[in-house]
């Protein structure tokens, strides 16, 4: 959310809805980082572990085990979330160093309108997810383990996406080169998919099908691609407010860790277990690396997340959901990001005029924003639930999220 100084605005990027007139660049005041929101994480770390432990250790009957492993992943990832906290400050000096900075424009005409925030601190989360991620591998994988070319599969797909995403923060790539890269981020995945490429019919459509289940072959690769592209894009749009990009991302990592719980628990058979105990090891580090960086990126924000961030946590859930085999699943947690896609295909796809910035606009005499005729959700909550604060409004859509 930030006019970046040194490259072209991207869309992540924060610039008033409509044409503008050129004016020079704001004053500025010296950056000062706010130390991280420690009762934020705690309040967070509170409300999605203490159910997620005891559907683990007490209300399923989980093989030890797999218990074990999930539990040492769970430790590792809290902390990859210690150690993201104390990069971020420290990538953020360099970032500025660099002239990787923004403005946030939902502030402008205020004190911390003029103030130069760091950009692109997605990146220190993709950096210790990976990290976390190889060693969770060597703990929980053996050298002749079937899952071990998915698992790298999955991290190559991974770090492909997070150096084009900052090659984007960087080089500022056009929109229809965004939508390209994530087929070619993909084709490690389907090289290495070998799960099942079958759908299973709803009940009520079976008489007329005649099928509970209906293999798509080829068709179903072509789904995998799509729903690649659609998650690494589906949070870059859904955007524009501090700690929106990453607290919808820990919302649905949550989501997605739970469902992975309950099928383990709720199934006999190993393969299926082992599918979504492979989903675990990747979304447990994402949950927390993420975590990290809401700290900072919370309202007010001390840092911009960037298309580093959007892209690399975007590939990172299609990844858990087609290695996981429920990639059909993923698509609820990603409602929201369903509905904003489609809402605001008219201007997308230049129907109707579309602003390089689809954002509200700030009154500094009151402090609230006010929705435009920008056709996504945040404008829409706006419209329809009236004005409110930045912050109040980033709650309501993660509300609405959860």
């Amino acid at each position: 959310m930030s006019i970046r100084r040194r490259t072209p605005v991207t869309e992540q990027t924060v610039a008033s809805s409509g044409p503008q007139p050129p004016n020079p660049e704001p004053p500025t005041e010296e950056f000062s980082l706010r130390p991280p929101k420690r009762g934020l994480i705690l309040s967070v770390l509170a409300l999605f572990f203490i159910p997620f432990f005891y559907m683990l250790f007490v209300y399923y009957p989980i093989e030890n085990d797999l218990r074990r492993s999930i539990s040492i992943g769970v430790a590792m990832s809290l902390g990859g979330l210690v150690i993201t906290v104390r990069l971020i400050p420290v990538a953020a000096r360099y970032l500025l160093r660099r002239n990787l900075f923004g403005y946030d424009i939902n502030k402008r005409g205020t004190s911390q309108g003029s103030v130069k925030v760091p950009e692109t601190l997605g990146i220190v989360t993709a950096i210790v997810f990976l990290v976390v991620a190889i060693v969770l591998q060597q703990c929980n994988l053996t050298a002749d383990s079937e899952w071990l070319v998915e698992y790298n599969a999955a991290l190559a797909c991974i770090c492909f996406m997070t150096l084009l995403g900052f090659v984007d923060d960087v080089l500022d790539i056009p929109w229809r080169v965004k939508l390209v890269l994530p087929t070619f981020a993909s084709l490690p995945l389907l090289m290495a998919y070998a799960g099942h490429t079958s759908i299973i019919i709803p009940k009520p459509l079976v008489p007329y099908v005649g099928l509970s289940v209906l293999d798509l072959g080829l068709i179903y690769k072509v789904y995998m691609i799509m729903l690649v592209v659609f998650c690494t894009n589906s949070i870059n749009i859904h955007a524009g407010l501090n700690g929106l990009e990453v607290g919808q991302t820990v919302v649905i990592s949550f989501a997605v860790l739970i469902h992975n719980l309950m099928q383990i628990g709720a199934s006999t058979d190993f393969d299926y277990k082992q599918a979504h105990a492979f989903s675990i090891y990747i979304v447990l580090p994402l949950l927390t690396t993420s975590l990290g960086l809401l700290a900072f990126n919370w309202y007010p924000s001390s840092v911009f997340v960037g298309d580093t961030y959007t892209y690399f946590a975007g590939m990172s859930l299609a990844v858990v959901g087609i290695l996981g085999h429920f990639s059909e699943t993923l698509l609820l947690f990603f409602l929201p990001q369903v509905l904003n896609f489609l809402y605001s295909c008219p201007q997308l796809f230049h129907f109707v005029p579309c602003p390089r910035h689809r954002l509200p606009r700030f009154d500094p005499q009151t402090g609230l924003l006010t929705g435009t005729n920008d056709m996504n959700l945040v404008n829409l909550f706006l419209r329809l639930f009236g004005r409110c604060t930045e912050k109040a409004l980033c709650i309501r859509l993660l509300i609405f999220q959860a």
